[in-house]
């Protein structure tokens, strides 16, 4: 996705299944200023990210087929994304587990519309912050440089982007910022996988022991791709340990 331009208007994409209830929200929306688009279903969705990313979506829990918690999931491991979630149904146990699966946001139909869109100019405006790129550095004259601390891997963006001390860049996804946050605050220290699945919000009992595998493995794919050396270990029996 590249960087947007802040002057223009935030791209929003409701998904909901109910053909009024989609085009009066879209209607409210449109005159409150966004690029919105309404969508019935999650294949309509996917399609419509694929051509033109959203910056915000708002998603119905009981979608037909896919329904919104899964869409969610699938959502926030794209990247940078705010995600609100609609539904009649209130209990906390629901809430909580929208939000575990990647809402940034819950709303208890019927929403209020202008609440709708304060919440969507607040998380418009975390994820253009979060993709606006970086203004160079100015050079350093000697003296400065020679004190300076050598280039170091870190976080920044809010922990949503790795650099490399080439000053590369690496946008994350939640579970790999989540992951990189838990080894890079060690000092190099072995971080067993518990504590790792933990840190990316797994349910110990119901684990897969593979998902820590899966994320490495991606973020590591994605690393190369960058032409970046992820300095990401793995120590059998132990865990993983992040030793540039």
């Amino acid at each position: 996705m590249n960087a947007p331009d802040t002057a223009t208007p935030l791209r929003v994409y409701v998904v909901e299944d109910d053909d009024d209830l989609r085009e009066d929200i879209v209607l409210l929306l449109g005159n409150a200023g966004f690029d919105v688009r309404g969508l019935p279903d999650a294949p309509a969705f996917y399609k419509a990210h694929a051509l033109a990313p959203c910056e915000v979506a708002v998603l119905d829990i009981g979608l037909h087929g896919e329904d919104g918690l899964s869409l969610a999931a699938q959502l926030r491991a794209s990247g940078p994304v705010g995600i609100v979630m609609a539904s009649a149904r209130g209990a906390v146990e629901e809430r909580i587990e929208a939000l575990r699966r990647g809402a940034d946001v819950y709303m208890v139909k019927p929403v209020h519309i202008e609440e709708l869109a304060a919440t969507i100019r607040m998380l418009g405006s975390r994820v253009r912050a979060v993709m606006q790129p970086q203004a160079p550095a100015t050079r350093p004259d000697a003296a400065a440089a020679a004190v300076a601390p050598a280039p170091a891997w870190r976080l920044a963006e809010g922990d949503w982007v790795l650099r490399d001390p080439a000053g590369r860049q690496l946008k994350l996804t939640t579970n790999e910022r989540a992951l990189l946050a838990s080894l890079m605050g060690t000092g190099g220290q072995v971080v067993n996988r518990d504590d790792l699945l933990l840190g990316v919000g797994g349910d110990l009992r119901e684990a897969d022991p593979k998902r820590l595998d899966v994320i490495v493995s991606r973020l590591r794919r994605k690393a190369r791709q960058a032409g970046m050396q992820l300095p990401l270990h793995v120590v059998r029996g132990a865990g993983y340990q992040f030793v540039p």
